[in-house]
């Protein structure tokens, strides 16, 4: 009815009153976009409390009724020996269950990284099975899994009041293995960020140090599992999004190949962009907690329910070997400068491993500005990215976000212009700018193509070296709050492997020093540019916060991947828990 009247005013006007009547028209509709988004944030923190307040009663509720429970030393087993325990029965899946629903509260006072709590795990310890590798254990999930009466919003306010109908498959695999997921935690808005904000649920912070972020895009699992809230967790990473956080938390994680456990179910906001692949895997406090994980993951429930996932069970073999490894390792890829607590931990942690029998050869994949800057970048925003600004429209854009947004706006020929400009002092983010461009079908297959031959370079390259494995330097510690947004260089040592779709996880190793604080002021970076900068001012203040390695195997060999991590925090002593 509005629209026919407006309609009729707009006939019989003249051309000025017509221009104004759209002008109105047009800012009525933006304000009424704004106001929804408002709406859309205040229901969303209004159900944020209303979960957590139920989720503190039902603790409040069970210590009650428990008064001598034991929770510190509950709380401090780790995951193999809790289950061992919950096995034998000595402890209950509902002792378990409770103490961590209490310390996940306690630690969301402090870091903001629940955004509710998945009340029905109450009844899943009634109902669920009574045995499974993970029986009895609580285990969280990233916002975007989709669980059944739960929004997943991904920070956006188009998404807010849209429960899913069903569990995600890995969800509803690891309830058939006995576990109790019972908390959603928090994400940066979209999850195209490194940092973890956005406006619905807020700033996510990480558990060491309140002015660091704890990374993203699965910043909130980081920062509850650092803190002691969660044993394990689940979280997604296209770019880095699991080795970002578990390398500024200091925690394990690892990202798989992206098609060894099932995306089915998982929430996102760009669908069909097939060049750079997510992946779903664990995070944890420790190696042999993602393994646990991976074991309880692959089995027939997954590849029944979900055909697309190869049936490859665990490798047992693989992992458990103790025949020396020949380790390919790089100490800087060339385009992010390494910090120096990065470069000390990858030189400490190649020296032990040498100790320890194994032997480090130098090795550097082939054209990595390349990988960075034409595969990845224009995989990711091969529409020019028309699909991710869909998500925004009458929305706010979350600071952690920074230029992104903006940049993918303009049109395309002012981006040409801007990289043509740029060039001759910022070479990168000219280059950056250049491939965030619509290309035809064509062109998309070539770059497909072109992904394919570089994979293909890269094995070729890592076999005349006959590696098992590839140790790298890890971006770490923490940055401040906001800066991962105007730092996306920073990436390059992570994205690189989603390119490649190599499996690659992380373990901390060493701590920031007043040695390595005081070498950072001399940090300048490879190119001098804005990136560079930010990186060098974001990553002061950092004595005492963990610094991490990575390690990386060829596709489908996650076994032989855990196995170097698991060398390597057997011979890397780190204090994994903030004060």
């Amino acid at each position: 009815m509005v629209l026919e009247e407006l309609c009729a005013a707009l006939s019989g006007a003249s051309g000025a009153a017509l221009v104004c009547c759209l002008v109105a028209a047009a800012v009525a509709m933006r304000w009424s976009r704004r106001r929804k988004a408002q709406e859309a944030v205040a229901r969303a923190r209004r159900r944020q409390q209303a979960s957590l307040d139920t989720m503190d009663k039902a603790v409040q509720r069970f210590r009650l009724q428990n008064p001598d429970l034991d929770s510190e030393t509950l709380l401090a087993l780790p995951l193999p020996q809790l289950v061992q325990k919950l096995h034998s029965g000595e402890l209950s899946p509902e002792v378990a269950l409770f103490t961590y629903l209490g310390k996940a509260w306690e630690v969301n006072r402090g870091t903001n990284c629940v955004t509710s709590y998945l009340a029905d795990c109450e009844t899943q310890l009634l109902a669920g099975p009574k045995q499974g590798l993970l029986y009895g254990v609580p285990v969280s999930l990233k916002e975007c899994f989709s669980y059944k009466g739960q929004d997943s919003t991904l920070g956006l306010s188009l998404n807010e009041g849209m429960p899913a109908e069903c569990d995600s498959v890995v969800v509803q695999v690891l309830k058939l293995q006995g576990a109790v997921p019972f908390v959603h935690t928090n994400i940066p808005q979209s999850m195209f960020s490194y940092d973890c904000s956005n406006p619905l649920f807020g700033q996510t912070i990480n558990p060491w140090r309140s002015c660091k972020t704890p990374g993203g895009s699965s910043g909130g699992e980081g920062a509850l599992i650092a803190a002691g809230g969660s044993l394990l967790g689940l979280g997604t990473d296209i770019g880095g999004s699991i080795r970002f956080p578990s390398a500024f938390c200091g925690i394990c994680g690892l990202k798989p190949t992206s098609g060894r456990l099932s995306k089915s179910g998982l929430k996102g906001c760009v669908y069909g962009q097939e060049a750079v692949h997510v992946s779903v895997g664990p995070m944890a406090r420790d190696v042999e907690s993602l393994v646990l994980c991976l074991r309880a993951l692959l089995n027939e429930d997954m590849f029944r329910l979900d055909p697309t996932v190869p049936p490859l069970p665990f490798k047992e073999e693989v992992y458990t070997s103790s025949q020396p490894l020949r380790v390919g390792y790089y100490e800087t890829d060339n385009y992010t400068r390494p910090t120096p607590a990065m470069k000390r931990a990858l030189l400490e942690t190649k020296q032990r491993l040498e100790a320890a029998g194994h032997t480090l050869v130098p090795f550097l994949p082939s054209d990595i500005p390349h990988a960075l800057e034409i595969l990845s970048t224009g995989g990711l925003f091969s529409d020019g990215g028309k699909s991710f600004l869909r998500n925004f429209k009458g929305d706010f854009v979350d600071d952690c976000l920074g230029d992104l947004v903006l940049i993918l706006k303009l049109p395309s020929w002012l981006k040409r212009l801007l990289a043509f400009l740029l060039k001759p002092l910022f070479p990168r983010l000219s280059s950056f700018l250049s491939n965030m461009q619509s290309r035809s079908a064509g062109k998309l297959w070539e770059l497909h193509h072109e992904i394919e031959l570089y994979r293909q370079t890269v094995i070729a390259q890592w076999r005349a070296l006959d590696l098992d494995v590839l140790l790298t330097p890890m971006l770490s510690p923490a940055m401040d709050l906001n800066a991962p947004g105007r730092a996306t260089g920073a990436v390059s040592y992570t994205l690189l492997y989603n390119c490649l779709d190599f499996p690659a996880g992380v373990v901390p190793v060493t701590m920031v020093t007043a040695e390595d604080e005081a070498q950072m002021e001399h940090y300048r970076g490879y190119f001098g540019d804005i990136w560079d900068k930010v990186l060098q001012k974001a990553m002061k203040k950092s004595i005492g916060l963990p610094v991490a390695v990575q390690c990386v195997a060829l596709p489908w060999q996650e076994e032989l991947c855990l196995r170097l991590m698991r060398e390597v925090e057997r011979l890397m002593s780190c204090e994994k828990r903030p004060s």
